[in-house]
């Protein structure tokens, strides 16, 4: 959804004037590829102030070359396995995922697909448990979308039933979901499952790609020991 909303505004600014905009209180980063997919709606541009980021802080770091998320998982998939293939190639190592929104629920589905290339997902506000416990404006939005996709491809957002198998799978990579309980999108207990910590924030939903506690949670997350091929 729309990034510059006036919550997200708030909590960009908050963001600006703390300690971790600068890197302080999170480990340095060690150079590891970082893949990050936007939201429902959004596209890379919503991405480009954790994208900057994480490159200041020492990570290698790859728009997903998405424009407008709109289209229906299984083709977006697609693109996203080429993309991961090519990061993954370049730096010669599996590759972090990093997603907001429905992007959470593609990084999800791409790490249960191919394991081998990717170190660990980290969700932001993904409705991992039940991607349909939207707030009203929202589940017109996704009515609209899967309209127009069924015109141009189709195919239904809602009859995807490979993807929603796939999300309801137990993680095969390590996987985190951070989210907040006033998030004005998706219900935040749609984010909560018991086969994936989750960890709490405060603001709101299009905020979390600007959101200085999601900051500091990602830059304590990248770092973790590696898997063992």
């Amino acid at each position: 959804m729309r990034l510059w909303d006036p919550l997200a505004i708030r909590e960009f600014s908050a963001l600006v004037r703390d300690p971790v905009f600068r890197g302080r209180g999170v480990p340095a980063g060690d150079g590891r590829p970082v893949l990050l997919i936007p939201g429902f709606l959004a596209g890379d541009w919503t991405l480009r102030v954790m994208d900057a980021w994480l490159k200041r802080i020492g990570y290698r770091t790859y728009l997903s070359g998405i424009l407008f998320n709109v289209q229906h998982s299984e083709r977006l998939l697609a693109g996203l396995r080429r993309k991961l293939t090519e990061v993954q190639k370049e730096a010669g190592t599996r590759v972090s995922l990093i997603g907001h929104s429905r992007g959470g629920l593609l990084a999800k589905v791409l790490a249960q697909r191919r394991p081998q290339s990717v170190e660990q997902v980290i969700a932001l506000g993904a409705p991992l448990a039940d991607w349909t416990d939207l707030a009203a404006v929202t589940h017109h939005a996704v009515g609209v979308v899967t309209t127009a996709n069924e015109l141009v491809y189709g195919r239904r957002l809602n009859a995807e039933g490979r993807f929603t198998y796939d999300l309801k799978l137990s993680p095969t990579v390590p996987t985190t979901s951070i989210y907040t309980k006033t998030d004005d999108v998706v219900n935040y207990r749609s984010c909560l499952r018991p086969d994936i910590p989750a960890l709490p924030v405060w603001g709101s939903h299009n905020g979390l790609v600007v959101n200085p506690e999601v900051f500091r949670l990602v830059g304590r997350l990248l770092p973790r020991p590696r898997r063992q091929a």
